[in-house]
């Protein structure tokens, strides 16, 4: 899923909120020759005088229904770009007409085709009518009810994008109160003293601040959350001093890697607050990532007092849960979050798809 699904410019978001999918898509086509089929099925079985020449009738019956499924959906596909545009009612209105006249126009050719070959003796002009008539009722029937799936589905999808939204902004870069204060109080000890570090850090935390409240944005890159990073860092290490090291290993990701926004620096706190910041000595925060059989896998580890893992505060869990969430929004279950505490080092592990912005 990349940056223009889900917040390109106007041509895609008419797209994405379009309730007709792509007939071009191979997928589609095969959909609807299963479904053309299944119906020539249906209407055999119930036409009379079918079980004396049971297979005749299924082969000419699904010749029918195929010219007519594929010749429609071949319409919808090349008209769609146009149906986009037309809001999502009237789409709905065209692309009905749009079939009934597809199946008015093919039931047409069939008929004076039929008549016109010895094949089919018992075919008269007399039963034109008729036979345009069953024709149009069943495409009628059938056409309101695919269409009426159709935008359902669209509906339940919309729902689902709006909840993820929703989801993703309640979860998302959750700035503990603790770091605020910590960081003003730092901030005023250096006012005097260092007012150009303390106009920095200012700097650093009004970006990291907006970060957290860009609720529209749902997808980062590895480079603009590697900045954000650093700068929390870079506040961090003048409340802490030599205590903080950070060594970063990340050359083996590409900077434009797709991942949540404003997803390590909530990792990066907890190491500092749970870690770094209870140890008398401090420690290194190390930053590892990299990427193969495309996925990419991003550890962060740190040192910490010598306790179980059922002993870690309930913080871990909690903005490991969030960023676990976020992770399977985006890229579902193929996204993972793995914590591990072995001698004396926390360390959370990261694994979803390699995915870049265009």
């Amino acid at each position: 899923m990349s940056d223009q699904q889900l917040t390109d410019y106007s041509g895609i978001e008419t797209v994405e909120s379009f309730f007709l999918p792509s007939f071009c898509d191979v997928r589609m086509v095969f959909a609807v020759v299963v479904i053309a089929q299944l119906l020539a099925f249906i209407i055999t079985l119930v036409s009379p005088g079918v079980m004396q020449d049971a297979w005749g009738n299924l082969g000419l019956i699904s010749l029918f229904m195929q010219w007519i499924a594929l010749t429609s959906a071949a319409m919808l596909c090349v008209c769609r770009p146009m149906l986009a545009r037309m809001g999502n009612r009237v789409a709905a209105v065209v692309s009905y007409l749009l079939v009934l006249l597809v199946t008015a126009v093919v039931s047409e050719l069939a008929f004076w085709l039929m008549l016109a070959s010895t094949v089919f003796p018992e075919i008269s002009v007399d039963q034109h009518a008729v036979f345009l008539l069953r024709n149009l009722t069943i495409a009628t029937v059938i056409a309101a009810i695919v269409l009426r799936y159709l935008y359902v589905q669209f509906q339940w999808r919309q729902q689902l994008k709006a909840e993820a939204r929703a989801r993703i902004q309640a979860l998302q870069a959750r700035i503990r109160p603790h770091f605020l204060f910590n960081s003003m109080n730092t901030i005023a000890a250096l006012t005097r003293s260092a007012p150009e570090v303390a106009e920095t850090a200012i700097e650093d935390l009004s970006d990291l601040f907006r970060a957290s409240l860009n609720t529209s944005q749902q997808q980062a890159t590895l480079a603009e959350e590697l900045t954000l990073a650093r700068r929390y860092l870079g506040i961090e290490a003048l409340r802490l001093g030599e205590r903080l090291s950070v060594e970063w290993h990340m050359d083996g990701v590409p900077q434009t890697t797709v991942l949540p926004p404003l997803i390590l620096q909530p990792l990066l706190e907890n190491a500092i607050y749970h870690g770094i910041e209870r140890l008398p000595e401090g420690g290194t925060i190390q930053v590892e990532g990299h990427c193969k059989d495309g996925f990419v896998t991003i550890a962060i580890s740190n040192p910490v007092l010598s306790k179980t893992a059922s002993e870690q505060p309930a913080g871990h869990r909690i903005a490991q849960e969030n960023i676990r969430q976020r992770l399977q929004i985006i890229f579902g279950d193929s996204a993972s979050l793995v914590s591990t505490l072995t001698a004396g080092v926390y360390k959370v592990v990261m694994h979803f798809p390699e995915e870049a912005t265009s």
